[in-house]
């Protein structure tokens, strides 16, 4: 069973859109979660992050991820059109502002799917906005989960793992942490948050 431990979040009135962050780990399964959660809701809008990254196989544009190369993605930057972005084993990330403030102004719940640098952005620009941690049931596990994707290079995965080890350290900025041994209870636990539920 999975544990939400909340730090202090307002209670949000039932039925008032609120920008949600979920943000942890590489490895720690917010994909999974996500991708869950919108088969039992498919209601909650989801942004869509824009990268430099190359697809991987089975990813589509526009579903995933909007896939740009390095000059689209200064032009985003230079024209104030990402809420935030953040640069990871040598990609960016970003999400397109207009998208999730036109879905927020027409009365939407909107679930941001980011890294811990990206989160600490829109803390900034959206105080209001509620950060959720998603936390591996232990280090062990995150590091199988990691290993076992098959997709990325030694050095990338030693990358990650370091970076995994100052994600999970910065734990105690969030409002409320939810520890990812059940999707099914994670996904449950994440709606209720987000007043979908």
């Amino acid at each position: 069973m999975s544990t939400a431990v909340s730090r202090g979040t307002t209670p949000v009135p039932p039925g008032h859109p609120r920008l949600t962050v979920l943000s942890g780990p590489s490895g720690v399964g917010k994909s999974t979660v996500v991708a869950h959660m919108r088969k039992v809701h498919p209601e909650v809008w989801l942004s869509v992050s824009a990268t430099t990254r190359k697809p991987r196989p089975g990813e589509k544009p526009g579903v995933q991820y909007y896939f740009v190369d390095d000059d689209e993605f200064d032009k985003l930057v230079a024209n104030g059109e990402l809420l935030e972005w953040a640069e990871f084993a040598g990609n960016r990330y970003g999400t397109p502002r207009g998208a999730v403030l036109e879905k927020l102004a027409a009365g939407e719940s909107v679930l941001l799917e980011i890294d811990l640098q990206g989160a600490r952005l829109v803390r900034e620009s959206m105080p209001e906005a509620q950060l959720i941690f998603l936390a591996p049931p232990s280090w062990e596990e995150l590091v199988r989960r990691l290993t076992g994707r098959g997709t990325e290079s030694p050095e990338v995965i030693k990358e990650r793992l370091a970076a995994a080890r100052v994600e999970l350290a910065a734990e105690s900025e969030f409002d409320v942490t939810l520890v990812n041994t059940s999707v099914e209870d994670v996904a449950r636990e994440l709606l209720t948050f987000m007043n979908v539920a």
